[in-house]
């Protein structure tokens, strides 16, 4: 794909007027990490989640432990990396610069809200439990505005995620953000549902030619075989991020996170954009696809609509 124009700064975020109905964020009243949660709640906010909305946790705050605000300070970064992020399996950060103490500190800092997340997710979503794979764990330390980066990489833009050397072979991204900063509210634009987006995009798609996940795995350009539904969602992260008329004319709307708040989304299905905000967690949870109870909206069930014939062959 050639290289996509510069998306200039908006004086406004707020979306068209045609996105004025647009709504996917669902407020949730829990304050607790663990909440007591019934049966029929449970059942709305997986509905919820597995249709593509947010859910929005206005009062679960992530607490600092005494001396730990500290690490909010961009210094701690090691400059190479935009995320301090810890492995599920690993006992030390990636990413960070500081004495030993420091950065025993904020591996402390990191896993503590790894087993929150988790914790929240257990509890809400019980029937999750037996497909889901922990996976890496970030503090995010940086104003994400004006940060010098290729359109491909740029999170202003709006996107679902997937990843160019990291097939997820149909596993889905389940994603526990929170807004850490105490003063400024995280800024996100959330676009249409997938579907529509995929109709729009899917088209301009290609699939693999014959050998080519396996010579990409050789080449170590991947990790694994791409499978063909990675492959086309990859296409689909960069073509939206490509098209500055789909970025600035889609049904979208802006929401501020404000601090402390904390956010469930599945980030492969929600069309998202980071704008503003300096300060944020995030725990990302790898879910198998038999977890998905409602498989009218996941993107691999809809690609296969679209496309005739099943994304994920085994």
């Amino acid at each position: 794909m050639s290289e996509a124009p510069v998306l200039a700064p908006s004086t406004s975020t707020q979306p068209p007027a045609a996105a004025g109905q647009l709504n996917l964020i669902r407020p949730q009243p829990y304050t607790d990490w663990a909440p007591q949660v019934t049966a029929e709640e449970r059942a709305m906010l997986r509905r919820e989640l597995e249709q593509g909305a947010v859910l929005y946790f206005p009062n679960l705050n992530f607490r600092f432990q005494p001396g730990e605000e500290r690490f909010l300070d961009s210094r701690y970064s090691d400059g190479k990396s935009k995320n301090i992020n810890l492995r599920a399996d690993d006992t030390a950060v990636r990413g960070a610069q500081g004495s030993p103490q420091d950065l025993a500190g904020l591996y402390t800092l990191i896993r503590r809200y790894a087993d929150n997340s988790e914790t929240l997710v257990r509890t809400l979503f019980p029937e999750y439990i037996p497909h889901m794979m922990r996976a890496g764990t970030s503090l995010r330390p940086s104003e994400i505005a004006g940060r010098p980066v290729s359109w491909r990489k740029d999170d202003t833009r709006l996107h679902v995620d997937s990843f160019p050397s990291n097939p997820m072979l149909g596993k889905r991204l389940l994603r526990v953000f929170h807004n850490i900063d105490p003063a400024a509210p995280r800024v996100w634009r959330v676009g249409e549902p997938f579907g529509d987006f995929a109709r729009k995009f899917v088209p301009k798609t290609h699939g693999m030619w014959p050998g080519q996940a396996s010579l990409m795995k050789l080449l170590h350009i991947t990790k694994r075989k791409r499978s063909e539904y990675d492959h086309r969602m990859l296409q689909l992260h960069d073509l939206a991020k490509a098209d500055l008329d789909y970025q600035a004319n889609v049904p979208q709307q802006e929401f501020q996170f404000p601090p402390g708040s904390t956010w469930i989304v599945f980030s492969d299905q929600l069309l998202h954009a980071a704008m503003r905000g300096r300060a944020m967690m995030e725990q990302t949870i790898y879910l198998a696809p038999q977890a998905i109870s409602d498989h009218t909206h996941s993107p691999e069930a809809v690609l296969s609509r679209m496309l005739g014939r099943p994304m994920l062959v085994s």
